[in-house]
């Protein structure tokens, strides 16, 4: 016979820990905040790179000249009326040196390309791509922006950046890694008295960079820009959702189970809510409708384990009813341990590639996943089945002290 684990001795150590665990999110939750996204915080987020100006594209020829500058290759795309449409690719292996990338492109009729002094020998892998899409060329000059060639070109630093925008007050900055790509998030909220707050913000954020720095040395990686009527709306809709989902899971398990099952599945599942937001409190992770989804995720995940492990009680009380409820639980939980193991193992296999070979907001939200699959596995076993054996025993104390005669004795009605 499968030896019996105790896992009752274990549960008022498990409390005591996820209890401290969630009071150091909550100090951490209204001391420092969560570090919200741009979907819940009126303002802007900008993405920038420093770099240095590589050199300028111009094109006065017919028919238009769209340039596109990826991390492998640079793409030229000729179309309209009055030109044949076609398209040139350079790639990076082939065209290695800033010089082969200006000789290839000025053998297109109209294009003219004038490298920064000192660039030409420079390897043309170091163009920083043009992430705010194509651009269209014409007699006005198209920047080419270059990373550094090495550890001594490297001039940006987080402080230099937070002190550069001073100016503009409440302000977060974060370093985007590798620190060595000199990229950085930029976050300005939006106070509501600039009126032209969408179109002013971006260009004073380039010019008090640029004033530190040294001109043209600014490339917008992205920008997004949420107003505050949309956030505030988007907050509290996230905010009823989840407290739904906690509710309707409360339904469905005090339907197929017993109102105390019910009440130990929703309290395992908010447990790893807020596991999961004290993880992402302390560790900084924007907090965006990804993480919304992560949460979402994680609250199905558990109810999900937890529905099997109380099935497995319920089944394992019918075959021993004489057995104390205790025993009758820990035999359950032994039993469903090897399932529950295999299962998350087996699922962040998954989480695991998409953590290591993603990057940006999915990486995030695989980080996210992996902190709650293990606390939905530890709150099925040591919370939810807590809560129930706690139900349990107090409501065998009240039946035991309740009077086992509440009605009249037959035969002292029979003389009246």
């Amino acid at each position: 016979m499968k030896k019996i684990i105790k896992f009752s001795k274990f549960f008022l150590p498990a409390v005591i820990i996820s209890l401290s665990i969630i009071a150091f999110g909550l100090v951490g939750f209204f001391t420092k905040g969560l570090n919200l996204g741009v979907d819940f915080q009126a303002g802007i987020n900008e993405t920038i790179q420093l770099a240095y100006p590589a050199g300028d594209v111009t094109f006065d020829g017919k028919g238009n000249a769209e340039l596109t500058v990826s991390e492998s290759q640079l793409t030229l795309v000729f179309s309209g009326a009055e030109a044949q449409k076609r398209t040139v690719m350079l790639d990076y292996k082939t065209y290695s040196t800033l010089a082969d990338i200006k000789s290839a492109l000025e053998k297109e009729q109209g294009i003219r390309v004038s490298l920064a002094e000192g660039s030409e020998s420079l390897p043309s892998n170091l163009l920083v791509p043009t992430y705010q899409g194509n651009s269209l060329l014409s007699l006005n000059p198209v920047k080419l922006y270059r990373a550094p060639k090495d550890d001594t070109e490297r001039y940006a630093s987080i402080d230099i950046v937070r002190d550069a925008l001073s100016p503009l007050g409440d302000i977060t900055v974060q370093t985007i890694n590798p620190p060595s790509s000199q990229r950085y998030l930029i976050r300005v909220r939006d106070n509501g008295e600039d009126p032209h707050f969408m179109t002013n913000t971006p260009q004073t954020i380039r010019r008090l960079i640029e004033d530190k720095v040294g001109a043209d040395r600014v490339v917008v990686v992205k920008a997004d820009y949420v107003g505050p009527q949309y956030s505030e709306a988007l907050g509290r809709q996230s905010v009823w959702l989840v407290l739904m989902t906690l509710v309707l899971i409360l339904i469905y398990s005090a339907i197929r189970f017993k109102i105390e099952y019910a009440i130990g599945a929703v309290v395992a599942i908010a447990h790893d809510a807020l596991v999961m937001i004290a993880f992402i409190v302390w560790t900084r992770m924007e907090f965006n409708t990804t993480t919304i989804a992560a949460i979402l995720t994680i609250l199905g995940y558990s109810i999900n384990d937890t529905i099997v492990q109380f099935d497995r009680v319920r089944e394992e009380r019918k075959i021993h009813p004489s057995e104390p409820f205790v025993d009758v639980l820990n035999r359950a939980l032994t039993l469903t341990l090897g399932r529950s193991i295999i299962t998350t193992l087996t699922t962040m296999l998954a989480v695991l590639a998409l953590y290591f070979f993603t990057s940006g907001s999915i990486k995030d939200f695989a980080l996210a996943l992996l902190v709650g699959m293990v606390s939905g596995v530890y709150s099925t076993i040591f919370i939810a089945s807590a809560i129930v054996l706690f139900w349990e025993n107090h409501k065998k104390k009240r039946q035991a002290k309740a009077p086992k005669d509440k009605g009249v004795p037959a035969a002292a009605v029979s003389k009246n």
